[in-house]
């Protein structure tokens, strides 16, 4: 079993629309049995709490149930427990390295590696955007969770 964990500063938008994006993607995929997906955050702000409003209403107008999803936070368990630790942007990067146990860094990097023709290295935090914010978050993320899935893949 690989297992994903999607990363952000509160898992309320960008960590917890990745997560479900990438559980549709596998599911599609078939390959339930064989990944398994999480999303944290590295800030304990919204722990218990659902996804931001606007971010499960642009995923649900995509098909994807952000409903079931509730906030928390990342522990030091997550990463023996992940093989896959996936930062949205440099900052998150750098908290998740800072906390990283001693030789698990290589789990950690950012989530749009898996999306190089987007050109960008952070997927932008929606919150304090418009509408369109989480509509390009959602670009962003089917976009990398395909390179990730295609990636995860050839290594099977």
């Amino acid at each position: 079993m690989t297992k994903v964990l999607f990363v952000c500063l509160g898992n309320i938008c960008r960590s917890p629309t990745a997560d479900a994006v990438f559980k549709k993607m596998v599911a599609e995929a078939g390959l339930e049995d064989l990944i398994s997906v999480d999303s944290a955050g590295t800030g304990s702000w919204h722990i218990g709490h659902p996804p931001d409003r606007r971010a499960t209403v642009a995923a649900a107008q995509r098909g994807y149930d952000l409903s079931l999803l509730r906030a928390r936070q990342i522990v030091k368990e997550d990463f023996s427990q992940f093989d896959h630790i996936l930062a949205m942007d440099a900052q998150n990067l750098a908290d998740l390295n800072a906390m990283c146990p001693p030789g698990r860094n290589e789990k950690v990097r950012l989530f749009l590696d898996y999306a190089p023709e987007a050109g960008l290295t952070d997927v932008p935090d929606p919150y304090y955007g418009g509408e369109d914010s989480f509509d390009h978050v959602l670009d962003l993320v089917e976009s990398a969770a395909a390179g990730l899935l295609n990636q995860l893949n050839q290594h099977r």
